[in-house]
């Protein structure tokens, strides 16, 4: 809410201008109906759209109300430019009635307007809305903390005297002593009664600003007129007064009094009182007196199912009370066990029929006191009329058990082994009654199963006692072999194993084993038995007969015991063949296969010299024969077989007598004839591919005559070489040559030459076999080296000579070598003068073979010849040259064109890669002067210098001619002097660093950079660039010695400038 000491000072209320043109009107209606209150505002001088406020009474705003019963629309019509505000009340109570309003605000402007609303069934509407110490009947009551009541007698005080002379600060204690609710709007009256009231013409004497009264009380509410003879009307919040016995008139003299009988809370409202144009208001405030308790609830002590009545008398005919259970409230709703009534002064709680949950602490609470009682319920005492009864049940059948207890309304709960039962489809638990008094409890299990064999108790609700019974559930024993899943009811068991075989049996109680066969040993459990043969043996195969009892009976069944064993290891191998990398192997099955067929045999070896066996075959061998293979030659062997069946592997056989694989080498490879005389045959080869362990010992030749199979031994000892002369043949004679690779296996298959050899010695013509990269014109640039290998063939070694352009080729110039196949041609460092075409010449008696090669060393071309400016039209300039005396030893493949506007200097190219002649240069800024050079190009790239215009060229408007006014040139030459100097620097190892300062002058100054008073030339760590009279030096990643004294030297013919700075280089770590 508001402060007090805000309300103490002035508020900003805009005046009141017409900005409404309809305003709304009050009406009446009924409760339920529908109304509609209507505003307007025009827009047509306004800028924006005005904000509205409804309210009700005096500060209520009602844009915090819309719902349900309460709409508020706004509309604009753009044709009339008329804003409109309605307020629609739907279905109305008959709380709706009273005042209302409608404010309307637009920047410095205000309007208001105050209308009634009239509703059938008028209830005040402050009363409707005024906070109490309750809530509306619709709501469960609300009782706030009760605070000390105060004495009865208390005398009367004027609380606006107090407020009017206490501080601000005091106003909230001074209401909340009092008992003065509605602050806010007292405080706003206050401060309107300091104000200077203009004198009334009317009235003597007006009312109070404000009246206060006791409910139930009388009060007088008295105006002097002026006039006595002027109408006089009483209105109560708008609405006019009538006699009543509550309202009573009465004057004396120009007195006039109207006596408020019996005040209530509805009367607390504003009046006010009219005579003729004048009005005087007040407020009422009815002070609502605390309700007491004038007669204390008693103590209720009882038992469950009676009826409980907690009396309480208050000091006031229908005051709102509420009654709490342990500190909560108690519910009343059309559900609840709990009823409340009350007749006059009187209030009761009743509870029809008390359980020992309503055990606790009842309150009373008033607006003026509280009351409290315990109330204690407690149980009646149990009486067992028939007990639970123990029980024996066959398995399968129905379980019945029943019990009766007085008092026969108790509910219980049934345990089994101290487990809740729940009904389900099996059980039912049932209660019938007998009487009103005595009731049975029951329960039936359909079909009974082991489960539902242990103590069961049955526990009446509220009680500490309790109903104990046992049930046993017997079952005749069953020995169940189908669930072992054995064929023909048959154990398998290896010999030397543990055998255990468990037997599902059922029976309750758990039946005991009377019978079994020999050298076993008979466990019993509740589910199964179990038959025990510590070492199985090939003797405890046959039938065993188990024998159960329990008290419903015996049962009996016989079991199979088959003992099976690893088979006997199979006979010694034999091997029957050796390769070089494998052998062949067989052996006899074993005599005993160990009650199991024989599945199959693993294979093993192992290198004599060796105690680790290697396993062959991961995949059973079927047969009695196997053929180990990938064995090294040259390593003795050994082999032994298992034998598998069923249960397992059996010992290993014993090892086969040892065996060397062996192999002799494949043929030789690659047999040709190497030379031919007139006597001798000279044939070379290569080693076989696969030369084996054994080795290779060396080689053996042999020849034959054509058309004879008389092989002949050349060599008698054997040769490693893989090159053999045949000698001592007879001239013109035709022979066929073969060779063999011997080691100790044996001799290899023979490589024998597909054809035969004429013992004559031949001619090979020579034949020049040119490289395909030098078939055309070989060409280097200009420095690179020239190294050339032309092979050849001819036989006997042919001779080779050399010429360029007909000339012998100096040797000083280029280095010649030739070998039996090939010519090599090197130049160390090319240059221009090597160019030209190398001829080749190859001799082989009278047989010649000559080949050209055609060397071009090229360079870079020399610049275009007279370059001219053709025309000058527009924004375009014809250019025109001829190509240059040079082209380095190579065809012009382009020109590069560059134009630079006579002011700056600066060159920009227009085009690359032009081929022709002659260009247009377009797109010319008019007013500058242009001057263009040109470049020529070739495959080694652009000429070093370029060929500029003599002449430059004007770019004028055309159409225009300008006279160029005579003016005395200004001399604009200075000395260089530096705008900005260089500054100390710190640069990181490693990182390029930059010095930087800018120049000005005329001439363009020579710029000289000197690392302490030492120039910087030619140094490739160094980079100097100026730009605009900016000039930068940059120190590639530099070390620490790099640090010093740097300077910056300008220099032309007016003079010259020097800076200087500090440069200090750290380390990458800042060290």
């Amino acid at each position: 809410g508001q402060a007090p000491e805000d309300l103490d000072k002035p508020v900003d209320t805009p005046p009141l201008s017409s900005l409404l043109i309809e305003r709304p009107q009050g009406g009446s209606i009924t409760v339920g109906e529908y109304i509609s209150f209507v505003a307007k505002v025009e827009a047509q001088d306004l800028l924006r759209k005005p904000t509205i406020k409804w309210f009700k009474g005096k500060w209520m705003d009602l844009a915090s109300k819309t719902g349900k019963h309460l709409q508020l629309k706004e509309t604009f019509d753009r044709r009339t430019k008329i804003h409109t505000f309605e307020m629609h009340i739907i279905k109305a109570k008959d709380n709706y009635a009273g005042n209302y309003r409608c404010e309307v605000t637009y920047k410095d402007k205000f309007d208001s307007c105050s209308f009634d609303l009239e509703v059938k069934g008028f209830v005040d509407i402050r009363s409707a809305f005024k906070r109490r110490a309750w809530p509306q009947p619709s709501h469960p009551p609300l009782v706030s903390c009760p605070r000390e009541p105060k004495q009865d007698e208390t005398p009367e005080v004027d609380v606006w005297e107090i407020l009017k002379s206490a501080r601000p600060d005091q106003y909230e204690k001074i209401a909340f002593e009092y008992g003065i609710t509605d602050l806010r709007g007292l405080l706003k009256r206050l401060k309107k009664t300091k104000k200077e009231e203009k004198k009334s013409e009317a009235f003597a004497k007006k009312l109070d600003p404000a009246y206060q009264v006791d409910k139930g009380g009388k009060i007088r509410l008295v105006v002097d007129l002026a006039d006595p003879t002027v109408e006089l009307k009483w209105y109560k919040n708008g609405q006019e007064i009538r006699p009543t016995p509550k309202f009573i008139f009465e004057q004396k003299g120009t007195q006039r009094i109207m006596v408020i009988n019996n005040c209530g809370l509805n009367d607390d409202a504003a009046y006010s009182v009219a005579a003729g144009e004048e009005k005087c208001t007040t407020e009422l405030f009815v002070k609502e007196l605390p309700v007491k308790i004038t007669k204390e609830i008693e103590a209720v002590k009882t038992t469950v199912n009676e009826r409980i009545e907690l009396a309480c008398e208050v000091s006031e005919e229908g005051a709102q009370v509420k009654w709490c259970k342990n500190g909560v409230e108690v519910p009343t709703g059309p559900r609840s066990r709990y009823r409340v009534k009350s007749e006059g002064l009187k209030h009761w709680l009743i509870i029809d029929d008390a359980s020992k949950e309503d055990t606790g602490t009842f309150t009373l609470m008033a607006s003026g006191g509280t009351s409290e009682a315990k109330v204690q319920v407690e149980l009646k005492p149990l009486k067992i009329i028939q007990d639970l009864q123990d029980m024996t049940v066959l398995l399968g059948q129905p379980l019945k058990m029943h019990c009766e207890i007085f008092p026969g309304n108790v509910p219980g709960r049934w345990y089994r082994n101290g487990q809740l039962i729940q009904s389900n489809d099996r059980i039912n638990i049932l209660i019938h009654l007998f009487s009103c008094f005595d009731r049975n409890h029951r329960l039936e299990i359909v079909n009974s199963t082991i489960h539902d064999a242990g103590d069961y108790t049955f526990v009446p609700e509220g009680y500490s006692q309790s109903l104990c019974a046992k049930v046993h559930i017997v079952d005749p024993p069953r020995v169940h072999l189908e669930s072992l899943n054995f064929p023909d009811n048959t154990v398998t068991i290896v010999a030397g194993n543990k055998l255990r075989v468990e037997i599902p049996i059922s029976g309750e109680p758990a039946p005991r084993v009377v019978s079994v066969g020999r050298r076993t040993i008979a466990e019993t459990f509740s589910d199964h038995t179990s038959l025990t043969i510590d070492i199985a043996e090939k003797e405890d195969t046959g039938n065993y007969k188990i024998v159960l009892q329990n008290e419903a009976g015996e049962a009996g069944a016989s079991i199979k015991v088959k003992v099976v064993d690893i088979p006997d290891p199979p006979e010694v191998p034999l091997v029957t063949e050796v390769g070089g990398d494998w052998c062949s192997m067989t052996w006899e099955p074993p005599i005993y296969d160990g009650g199991s067929p024989i599945l199959g045999y693993f294979i093993e070896r192992k290198k004599k010299q060796s105690s680790r066996w290697m396993r062959l075959n991961f995949d059973l061998n079927k047969e009695t024969t196997f053929e180990p293979k990938k064995m090294i030659e040259g390593v003795p062997y050994e082999v032994r077989v298992f034998a598998v069946n069923a249960i397992g592997v059996s010992k290993p056989s014993e090892p086969s007598k040892a065996f060397v694989p062996l192999a002799v080498t494949s043929e030789p490879t690659m047999l040709v004839v190497d030379d031919v005389t007139d006597t001798t045959v000279t044939m070379k080869w290569r080693p076989p591919d696969t030369i084996g362990a054994a080795g290779l010992d060396g080689y053996l030749v042999e020849y034959c005559i054509e058309g004879t199979d008389d092989w002949r031994v050349t060599n008698k000892e054997l040769t490693e070489k893989t090159k053999y002369t045949i000698t001592g043949l007879p001239p013109e004679a035709k022979i066929l040559v073969r060779v063999r690779a011997i080691n100790a296996a044996g001799a290899s298959t023979p490589r024998t030459l597909q054809h035969s050899i004429l013992v004559k010695e031949v001619i090979e013509p020579p034949k020049i076999r040119i490289p395909r990269h030098l078939r055309q014109t070989y060409t280097r640039k200009v420095g690179e080296a020239v190294n050339l290998v032309i092979p050849f063939m001819g036989k006997p070694r042919p001779k080779v000579s050399w010429l360029k352009e007909g000339q012998t080729v100096d040797p000083t110039q280029v280095t010649i070598r030739n070998t039996d196949c090939d010519s090599i041609i090197f130049i160390r460092k090319a240059e221009r003068k090597h160019s030209g075409k190398y001829d080749m010449k190859v001799e082989v008696e009278n047989h010649v073979d000559t080949a050209i090669v055609d060397i071009q060393i090229v360079d870079l071309p020399g610049p275009p010849q007279c370059v001219k400016i053709d025309e000058v039209w527009g924004g375009n300039v014809a250019l025109d040259w001829t190509p240059p005396k040079d082209n380095g030893n190579a065809a012009i493949t382009g020109y590069t064109i560059q134009k630079a506007d006579k002011k700056t200097m600066e060159w920009y190219t227009c085009i690359e890669h032009y081929h022709r002649t002659c260009i247009t240069i377009t797109e010319l800024v008019v007013g500058n002067e242009y001057y263009f050079r040109i470049y020529s190009e070739n495959m080694v790239g652009l000429s070093e210098g370029a060929t500029q215009t003599k002449d430059s060229a004007l770019i004028v408007k055309e159409g225009m001619q300008l006279k160029n006014p005579e003016y005395i040139d200004h001399d604009f030459k200075e000395p260089p002097k530096f705008t900005q100097p260089l500054i100390n620097t710190f640069a990181i190892a490693g990182y390029n660093a930059t010095l930087n300062c800018s120049v000005r002058a005329n001439p363009r100054p020579k710029v000289i950079w000197m690392k302490n008073k030492i120039a910087i030339i030619d140094d490739p760590r160094y980079r100097m660039f100026s730009n605009q009279g900016v000039c930068t030096l940059e120190i590639r990643k530099p070390s620490p010695y790099d640090g010093g004294m740097y300077s910056c030297k300008a220099i032309n013919y007016l003079g010259d400038a020097l800076v200087e700075c500090k440069l200090e280089v750290k380390g990458q770590f800042g060290l």
